[in-house]
């Protein structure tokens, strides 16, 4: 395949892009470039050589598109992606109901047909939009981080009680502290919302559920609470916040938790261990690791480590850059591993791709690509939370804003179970304490 341009730029047709891509399926492509100066002298750059992986990834992924302000809710988008070609369609906008926030959006196994997306509205109240079966309810909770149970049964979500700061002492001025949170479930059938001493411990934060593919381990983290006034910034403690990656047997039969105990601590590591995420097949789990804290993007040590589950070991990914890594997810064969990185430099965080093979060693990642070669030159939003998805979301964005615009049609009035502190109390977008997202720049 020869190309040509008069410029930069080189476009790629999608049709025989797909027919070099599958000629050469477990091998490997490559390409010459060339190029002429002013003076008419061509010039060959280094041969490209990329390998194909012998498995697809997932058609379609979903992410928050923004821009990185810390205090101006505008455009918040969920968007979808075809990665198949470049068609892109909004699920939902902020702008469609008075500048509202979205928070995290998460999907059942993969599946389009099921999904969650968190909402903070003045005007419309916060809730949850649950899209099952081509149509949407608003349930009348609020979460954050969430992990449905691979049954489908359940979700298990965190409450945090946030507040984002400013300091002087890196390149990146912000950070956000969790002051207090724990873990809930609610149960679809019987619309009730329970949680557990063992997921809900008064003198710790725990956050960033995540559900082993067989159901039943559920991974979280977990961090002792070293202050006593919840209610204030504890800047004399901050650099001493760090998370353990903790797990807890339940059984989805008898509802019943197991005790939780420690995969892997900060102690050991001299890291906060934060957002783990397993592989559909139940061998690597993903996490990344910071110097501090609960929010990684906002920290340039934040990288991404593997974990082999079946002998614990665990080892940082050939991905990393000088930058912040997080917001990982799996493609539902296990083999594609899409992520944030703000390796492009500025607050503008992007999504990248690489394969994961059978060993867990990661390939070459690489942006999401545009059908413009220079579009991330001029972009200006930032874009995370990437989940990797098997089809389209079906579910029309006007019915997502109607179940945001109306009146829940799931009222929750009572949480059973050890409840901790921690509750959502602030009605403005801004100071919802359901979310840890108080500045939308993830």
């Amino acid at each position: 395949m020869d190309l040509g341009s008069g410029n930069a730029q080189i476009r790629i047709p999608i049709r025989p892009w797909r027919r070099l891509l599958q000629a050469n399926r477990g091998g490997e492509v490559w390409f010459d470039v060339y190029a002429a100066d002013d003076s008419g002298q061509w010039r060959r750059h280094p041969r490209i050589t990329n390998h194909v992986a012998d498995e697809p990834i997932d058609s379609h992924i979903t992410y928050r598109a923004l821009r990185p302000n810390y205090n101006f809710f505008k455009s918040i988008r969920i968007e979808q992606r075809d990665l198949e070609s470049f068609e892109q369609t909004t699920l939902l906008d902020g702008r469609s109901f008075r500048n509202g926030c979205l928070n995290c959006h998460t999907f059942l196994n993969q599946q389009p047909d099921t999904l969650a997306i968190s909402i903070r509205s003045g005007p419309y109240g916060s809730g949850v939009l649950l899209g099952r079966d081509g149509r949407v309810e608003k349930v009348d909770i609020k979460w954050t981080y969430t992990s449905w149970h691979p049954s489908g049964q359940l979700a298990v979500y965190s409450i945090n009680k946030v507040r984002q700061f400013f300091h002087t002492a890196r390149a990146e001025v912000r950070d956000v502290v969790d002051l207090d949170s724990g873990l809930f479930y609610y149960q679809v059938a019987a619309q009730t919302v329970k949680t557990a001493p063992a997921i809900a411990d008064k003198q710790r934060l725990e956050s960033y559920p995540t559900w082993s593919p067989d159901g039943q381990v559920l991974y979280f983290c977990s961090a002792p609470i070293l202050w006593e006034d919840r209610d204030r910034i504890p800047l004399e403690h901050i650099e001493q916040i760090r998370y353990d990656l903790r797990r807890v047997r339940y059984d989805l039969e008898s509802d019943t938790w197991g005790t939780p105990e420690t995969v892997l601590s900060a102690e050991e590591t001299g890291q906060s261990i934060l957002l783990p995420r397993l592989s559909p097949d139940g061998r690597f789990l993903v996490f990344c690791m910071c110097d501090h804290g609960c929010f990684p993007i906002y920290q340039a040590s934040s990288d991404l480590y593997i974990m082999d589950l079946g002998t614990g070991e665990y080892r940082k990914l050939d991905v990393n850059s000088e930058q912040s890594e997080s917001w990982h997810s799996f493609s539902s064969n296990s083999r594609w591993l899409a992520f944030s990185s703000r390796r492009q430099g500025g607050p503008f965080t992007r999504t990248f791709l690489c394969y994961i093979d059978a060993d867990g060693r990661a390939g070459k990642p690489f942006v999401l690509p545009r059908e413009d070669p220079a579009f991330y030159e001029s972009c200006l939003d930032a874009f995370s939370v990437p989940e990797l998805i098997r089809g389209p979301v079906k579910i029309s964005s006007r019915a997502f804003v109607h179940a945001v615009r109306g009146q829940p049609d799931v009222p929750i009035t009572s949480v059973t179970g050890a409840t901790p502190s921690a509750t959502p109390a602030a009605t403005e977008p801004w100071k919802a304490s359901s979310s840890l997202e108080q500045a939308p720049s993830r």
